[in-house]
């Protein structure tokens, strides 16, 4: 249930939906019942695929972003594009990065970035801060 937990936190944490997946990550590994590498992996496995479900919305779901309940702030999506622009899908590798991050796998999806290519860049980014959040504590 813990592990479910973290991936849980993790998914909604790299959607639009407020969440603390890092507070569960080193809890769960102060706790020492589960090996840092599954836990990295779990956490992982779930930043992951919440940023794919960024990247469908954006995709598909984009040109509503002018609707009111549009859960992207129109500041932060204009910052994320000229982020992408500027850097290209690099930038992706950056896609853990608070306020701009999830901004990012949505411009991603809505221009189109080879879904292989971002799951790649995406998984890079993300696993190497729940790696660098494991091995500071």
């Amino acid at each position: 249930m813990e592990l479910f937990s973290l991936f849980a936190a993790s998914l909604l944490a790299a959607t639009l939906v407020p969440a603390q997946s890092e507070a569960v990550l080193v809890a769960l590994h102060l706790g020492g019942n589960y090996s840092a590498s599954l836990l990295v992996l779990v956490a992982t496995v779930g930043n992951v695929l919440g940023a794919c479900i960024n990247w469908l919305l954006g995709r598909y779901l984009l040109t509503l972003q002018h609707r009111r309940w549009f859960p992207v702030k129109p500041a932060a999506l204009t910052r994320a594009t000229g982020y992408y622009q500027r850097f290209g899908v690099w930038s992706l590798l950056f896609s853990w990065v608070p306020i701009i991050g999830d901004p990012l796998t949505l411009v991603a999806g809505f221009l189109r970035t080879n879904f292989v290519l971002f799951i790649v860049l995406v998984t890079i980014g993300k696993a190497a801060r729940y790696v660098a959040l494991v091995a500071a504590f």
